[in-house]
């Protein structure tokens, strides 16, 4: 063992949820600032039947109240365990019989749309190896970024990742980008933030804070009822905060289709010097229907 995660050993619940708020900060060329309660889900993708029996109102792969539905990650279809330690090995980590770890939202009511979620990988003694970034857009293409975790990137403040922005996401932003990571792993709390920049500075700070709650039916029900609709909301939110950067007069940047499924690139020198992708739209377009992520 190399003392990577000695810091932050992660929940031994098959699944755990975590209670807080998403914030996302917009820094130019017009600020623009929102946060919102949320809470996530941690599962385990290997315990997924013990996940399935812990509480009446959350089940696994069927509807409930709240549920978790291995097809709305990954590959769409088969084990969601299997998919994340396949894309593991072609980026050289084997677990070793390590645990999967996934932060998402649930489903309310049959309902998810998650923007980002983070997979968690440890090896059996407890290491943390990789994560993995699975980024969704809200026209339906997923990316995921695989980044083994290098010497030097866990520490005692968190981990600390980068990667080129290689995936849409966003009309308010270009893809030729770099994407900053920092987190503290899940224990009795988890810390999201991504940063993201160009050449010339930060342009977009999208950060998650949470602490940890039991998965229970008495959790879900005072949640769910503090927050109804939640996910519903989150993709809600995203089209009302288009619009209000639309209204704001931000500049359309036209779609790029999805690249390769999943990405390994390792950190590297900042060589985004000019925008990449097709010309803007025109200075007149009708209002965008999406818009950046929010953090789970």
């Amino acid at each position: 063992m190399t003392g990577q995660n000695v810091d932050f050993p992660p929940p031994e619940a098959a699944a755990s949820l975590y209670v807080g708020e998403v914030m996302h900060a917009r820094l130019k060329p017009k600020p623009h600032r929102f946060a919102y309660k949320v809470f996530s889900l941690l599962i385990d993708l290997d315990a997924l039947g013990d996940a399935d029996r812990m509480c009446r109102l959350f089940s696994v792969n069927r509807f409930n109240l709240a549920s978790f539905h291995e097809r709305d990650h990954g590959a769409t279809n088969g084990s969601l365990a299997r998919h994340a330690r396949a894309l593991l090995a072609r980026g050289g980590v084997d677990l070793a019989g390590g645990r999967i770890l996934l932060l998402c939202y649930p489903r309310i009511l049959g309902y998810v749309f998650n923007p980002i979620s983070v997979y968690w990988c440890y090896r059996a003694d407890g290491e943390l190896a990789a994560v993995i970034y699975e980024v969704t857009n809200t026209l339906g293409e997923r990316h995921a970024y695989v980044a083994p975790v290098a010497p030097g990137e866990l520490g005692p403040a968190g981990l600390r990742q980068e990667r080129d922005k290689l995936f849409y996401v966003s009309p308010f932003i270009e893809t030729a980008m770099r994407y900053g990571f920092r987190l503290r792993p899940p224990t009795g709390s988890v810390r999201l933030r991504i940063l993201e920049r160009d050449a010339e500075g930060p342009i977009l700070s999208a950060a998650f804070a949470g602490e940890r709650s039991p998965l229970s039916s008495s959790t879900l029900l005072k949640l769910c009822a503090a927050m109804p609709l939640m996910t519903l909301k989150v993709f809600a939110g995203i089209h009302w905060e288009a619009l209000r950067l639309w209204l704001k007069g931000l500049p359309l940047v036209a779609h790029v289709g999805p690249p390769s499924p999943a990405s390994y690139d390792a950190p590297g020198p900042f060589r985004h010097g000019r925008p990449s992708g097709r010309p803007a739209a025109p200075s007149s377009p009708p209002p965008p229907t999406h818009t950046d992520p929010i953090a789970p």
